[in-house]
């Protein structure tokens, strides 16, 4: 299934140590979340530029996305914490400041480290990327909690956890991406785009 096992590895450790250094970074300066808001904010923006503005092939997907699963991760956060299921810790507001940037990074993070495995499946078929878009979707988001909730970032009170991230989490993190690849792919159908990812 996958031809250099040695690069994809490789490509899937570093994405998965990004993440860690993020989830801690988060977990230890949650007090500031203005800054870390900042900080993320700066990053997605120097993202954008070097993967949208600058570049002759723009990809606006990428832009879309990171939109998309703002609003959607917004959403879903403005619920949750209201209706009780979890809540944010060692900031005044209900909601850190960081959130939506945290969501827009989260889309942003995924999509290149899925750009970066595809080329080494051995089938780059349709059901390959699906697979491989909801393992990542179920495990990677998940840890990146699982780090963040160990710092005390913020607590779920939803049952049956696992390390403190609860089953309905799994089901949400992999339901908001999924709806958001779903969108895509219909665009990129629609319009006739070509993107690694979503074709």
């Amino acid at each position: 299934m996958i031809t250099n096992k040695k690069k994809f590895y490789k490509t899937l450790l570093l994405g998965v140590l990004k993440l860690m250094v993020a989830g801690i970074f988060i977990g230890y300066f949650k007090e500031y979340d203005l800054w870390i808001a900042v900080l993320l904010a700066v990053k997605i923006i120097h993202n954008i530029y070097k993967n949208i503005l600058k570049p002759t092939h723009k990809n606006w997907l990428l832009l879309l996305g990171m939109f998309l699963t703002c609003f959607g991760g917004i959403v879903g956060e403005t619920w949750g914490v209201s209706a009780g299921y979890w809540e944010y810790h060692a900031v005044e507001r209900a909601l850190p400041l960081w959130i939506p940037f945290a969501w827009m990074y989260t889309f942003y993070f995924l999509y290149t480290l899925e750009l970066n495995l595809i080329p080494y499946l051995k089938n780059q078929s349709q059901k390959n990327k699906i697979l491989l878009a909801l393992v990542l979707a179920l495990i990677l988001p998940a840890l990146g909690e699982v780090i963040t909730i160990h710092f005390g970032v913020w607590t779920y009170y939803w049952p049956f956890q696992i390390l403190g991230v609860p089953l309905y989490a799994f089901i949400c993190l992999v339901f908001v991406h999924m709806s958001i690849y779903t969108v895509l792919y219909f665009i990129c159908k629609k319009y006739k785009i070509k993107d690694i990812v979503f074709n």
